[in-house]
């Protein structure tokens, strides 16, 4: 029997039918479901004008509203402040209970908190399900009660944790005949980019949707055996490509950690590394969940407090040097393709993630927050949980993160990973011709092999901002202070 007569499912981080938990409880508990997605003014402000993220939304949430006209449905769509659009929605549709899932941002968690307490001074039920982790919040503690802050230990206790269960399919697409078409009135329609504000022409992506989604991953599928071995190699098909999708849920996290643990269990050494970092993501909100400090608005605090005293590089000289880290323009090959990969598509390979982050932070000596803000505003798959949490493993500062010493060298890791220029070619084409000996380091190339190159140093290409081994030296003096903040607080525990 159902337990509403009419309920509205709110649509935020999981945009597809298919094994989606709040829709599934909504479908099988009410008479009647409305669907919405609310276009949040407050986020969308501080957007860069050509944001990719909204193309890719949008896309995705057409194909949504096709798939919910389609079994008798709709999506509603908002662009207002959610605290006010639910509870003024629930309203005119008559409903007495909205759906949605759980977010781990601390902006998200507050803004969930006024909603509910809207609708309850209304009467009305805000239920939240877990959806976008396979463990939340604090469903996995150490012994002792509290959050993981190593990634091992939290792998082990979720691997020990998992059951069936955990990664059940949630058959939310097998009950759409509970959807219902608002009214007419009601119903206004996907607005186009330009309405929300965006000047841009409509740009849909390729393999937006859950259909593009679903395409990817059957793809990814057939050669995640090779994941372990080619995951690090830029000029490599080896990822998944799925992180924008896991981001905005256009695919359900159970669908892909349940496939790579089968694979696992079958002894499939690319499945195993895979479901790691699908593990990484959990932990990743499980810390932000933990420290929200590290992801307040305006602060992102390091998890690590001891490393706030470090001092970062300012000025004119800084912000020169962080601007042709922006624009791929260091002299360092590998960086310089990795920062115009991110500025052309949207996208960064994993293992370019990390030298770039490591190059701005101890090569350049620059606050590892601007990084992650430009990275924020970059990556079409940005999520703060992981975003942050992969600025502060690369800046030392938090969970399990590398140590401070451990400094990335620009020319080796291109000379590994990238050891025939495909990459670099591919992005930096005016270094196309030099041979692969020189591509990763040009100005120690011989006269004669740029002049053949058609490349001047300094005019074609620019030489280094920074010298690698002098930038060493820096680093390890400047997180020096580390050390003095630990001692200290240890003379202040035994005074």
């Amino acid at each position: 029997m159902a337990q509403f007569d009419c309920s509205l499912v709110w649509f935020r981080r999981d945009l597809r039918i298919a094994d989606h938990t709040a829709l599934y409880h909504a479908l099988t508990e009410s008479r009647r479901v409305y669907c919405v997605f609310i276009f949040d003014p407050a986020i969308l402000a501080p957007l860069p004008d050509d944001d990719r993220r909204l193309h890719f939304i949008r896309a995705s949430l057409a194909e949504l509203d096709r798939t919910l006209r389609a079994a008798g449905g709709a999506l509603l769509v908002r662009h207002a402040d959610p605290l006010d659009a639910i509870p003024e929605l629930a309203r005119a549709l008559g409903v007495q209970a909205v759906y949605t899932h759980n977010d781990y941002e601390p902006a998200a968690i507050e803004r969930d908190r006024a909603v509910a307490e809207r609708l309850g001074d209304a009467a009305l039920t805000f239920k939240t399900y877990k959806d976008q982790v396979i463990f939340e919040k604090s469903e996995l503690l150490t012994g002792n009660g509290k959050p993981y802050s190593v990634f091992t230990p939290y792998k082990r206790a979720w691997l020990a944790a998992l059951t069936p269960a955990a990664l059940a399919h949630c058959a939310s697409e097998t009950h759409l005949a509970t959807l219902s078409k608002p009214a007419v009135k009601l119903d206004t329609g996907l607005p186009t980019l330009k309405a929300l504000g965006f000047g841009r022409a409509e740009q849909p992506p390729l393999a937006s949707g859950e259909s593009g989604a679903l395409q990817l991953f059957d793809e990814f599928r057939e050669r995640m055996y090779a994941y372990a071995n080619v995951r690090d190699f830029p000029c490599v098909k080896g990822p998944s490509y799925l992180s924008a999708h896991l981001r905005h849920g256009t695919i359900s996290i159970r669908t892909l950690a349940r496939s790579a643990h089968d694979a696992q269990l079958r002894g499939d050494r690319g499945a195993e590394i895979w479901l790691s970092e699908l593990i990484w993501r959990d932990f990743y909100f499980a810390v932000l969940y933990h420290h929200p400090e590290v992801g307040m608005p305006g602060q992102h605090r390091a998890l690590k407090p001891q490393y706030d005293e470090i001092k970062w590089e300012q000025g004119s000289a800084a912000d020169a040097n962080f601007a042709a880290w922006c624009e791929g323009r260091t002299g360092y090959p590998l960086v310089d393709a990795a920062m115009r990969q991110i500025n052309q598509t949207g996208y960064m390979h994993n293992r370019l993630r990390m030298v770039t982050a490591s190059f701005l932070i101890k090569d350049l000596g620059i606050d590892w927050r601007r990084g992650e803000n430009y990275f924020a505003a970059k990556l079409t798959d940005f999520d703060l949980a992981a975003n942050n949490g992969g600025w502060q493993w690369a800046a030392s500062s938090g969970c399990d993160a590398q140590p401070y010493f451990r400094i990335f060298n620009p020319i080796t890791q291109s000379e590994k990973f990238d050891s025939d220029g495909k990459f670099i070619r591919r992005y930096v084409p005016e270094l196309a011709k030099l041979p692969n000996k020189a591509l990763h380091a040009p100005w120690h190339a011989k006269p004669e092999v740029l002049q053949r190159a058609e490349i001047e140093l300094g005019v074609d290409y620019p030489l280094p901002i920074i010298d690698h081994a002098r930038a060493r030296t820096a680093t390890l003096t400047r997180y020096s202070v580390v050390k003095e903040v630990r001692r200290a607080v240890l003379k202040s525990a035994e005074d």
